[in-house]
């Protein structure tokens, strides 16, 4: 790609993603999770990109599985990378690379919490960015950072296995160090690199515990504020950082190396996006429309950045999916004419993708499989996953040409 200011065209480009969580760590009762492997992208991967092209997508959300790409520190295996960056190419596909998507390499001691773990993020983005600025443009430096901080250091699910608030904060810090050295690292070899920050949108009904809802709010912008350097002693989460042993030092750090996003993305699904929350249990809320304009309007006053939907669908029957993609091109049409600047929608997963909670399980992966795609993934006899459109993917696909005609 020549140029990557694609987002300043004043259209709304749609796009889509595939499912790329990588957690390679075992133990007693956690399963490797790999949804590359459980969904066969690995061998299905060029009938996966010739679906995305097909579905009229001008970009595609798709993640590097950085434990298998630096298998030892310092040491890189660009072999099946190349392939897949060179088949984008030829499709025409721009893809926003998803460089840290949850998981961490094997060799890399206690994960996030490894005192070498920013570094050696921006070490692996700027090995990436380098070799192929010809081709890629488009970065996300760590996606979705509250939610990889509840998943490792608040529910001790994924390493480093921490719990609690002194857990959450531990973690975040983290990511958020390794999110400002990534997009340092990546502008310092890239002749123009686009930086696409992706968080969850999380939004909340009624009172919350034991967090009540106000720091909920303020919590779920944590990971931005630190990396814009807008966290300042009159920040309104600050005293909640700092009873949990952040000192001012780490906060000045984050402030001197301040980084700008130039895209905003924000993650919205509108089946458990919102959530009741007592005593630690969620609950989810459907909030439809509403909850995507509530968040768009939340995430545009506070950066006042372009925005991208960098996540939307459901699991449900292809007419639910229909009805979400034309609810989801209405309520983005208002909000633009309106003068929220949102310049991308993206159906994420584009297939089926193996639910988390398999991890845990013993079942097969067909057990855990979660229709949210606008393709089906469908077991042969031969145990291969056959790709199959739903009736979602042309309504998609009508869509996207829409989009591309506003550019005519």
């Amino acid at each position: 790609m020549s140029s990557s200011r694609w987002y300043g065209d004043d259209r709304l480009h749609y796009g889509v993603g595939i499912e790329d969580t990588f957690i390679p760590h075992e133990r007693v009762g956690h399963r490797k999770l790999d949804e590359y492997e459980l969904t066969q992208h690995y061998s299905h991967w060029e009938e996966d990109l010739d679906l995305v092209a097909a579905s009229g997508a001008e970009f595609l959300r798709w993640g590097i599985p950085w434990y298998l790409v630096e298998p030892a520190p310092g040491q890189f295996d660009w072999s099946w990378i190349d392939r897949v960056a060179e088949r984008m190419h030829e499709l025409g596909l721009r893809c926003i690379v998803d460089l840290m998507h949850y998981g961490t390499p094997l060799w890399l001691e206690n994960s996030f919490l490894n005192a070498e773990y920013p570094e050696r993020v921006a070490s692996y983005a700027r090995a990436v960015a380098e070799r192929y600025q010809a081709v890629w443009s488009d970065f996300t430096p760590l996606n979705e950072p509250v939610v990889n901080a509840e998943w490792c250091g608040q529910n001790a699910a994924w390493p480093p296995y921490l719990e609690g608030q002194d857990g959450f904060v531990k973690v975040i810090m983290q990511l958020g160090r390794g999110m400002v050295r990534t997009q340092q690292e990546i502008a310092a070899v890239h002749p123009d690199p686009t930086f696409v920050h992706v968080d969850a949108g999380f939004l909340f009904e009624g009172e919350t515990s034991p967090l009540s809802r106000g720091l909920l709010e303020e919590r779920r912008f944590v990971a931005l504020d630190l990396i814009t350097g807008r966290v300042d002693a009159d920040s309104p989460i600050t005293g909640w950082l700092t009873a949990n042993g952040v000192t001012d030092a780490e906060l000045q750090w984050f402030r001197d190396n301040a980084v700008t996003p130039d895209v905003v993305g924000v993650n919205y699904y509108p089946r458990f996006s919102k959530a009741r929350i007592r005593d630690g249990v969620v609950d989810p809320v459907r909030a439809d429309a509403a909850g995507l304009r509530e968040l768009v309007e939340a995430y545009s006053a506070r950066y006042q950045r372009p925005m991208a939907i960098t996540e939307s669908s459901l699991v449900g029957t292809p007419e639910e999916k229909i009805e979400w993609l034309q609810q989801s091109a209405a309520e983005l049409a208002a909000l633009r004419s309106e003068g929220h600047e949102i310049v991308a929608f993206t159906w994420f997963p584009f297939f089926t993708l193996v639910d988390w909670l398999y991890r845990f399980d013993s079942q097969s992966p067909d057990a855990w499989f979660r229709e949210f795609g606008l393709v089906d993934l469908v077991r042969g006899a031969d145990q291969s996953l056959d790709r199959v459109r739903n009736a979602s993917f042309d309504v998609f696909l009508e869509l996207a040409r829409e989009g591309r005609a506003d550019d005519q």
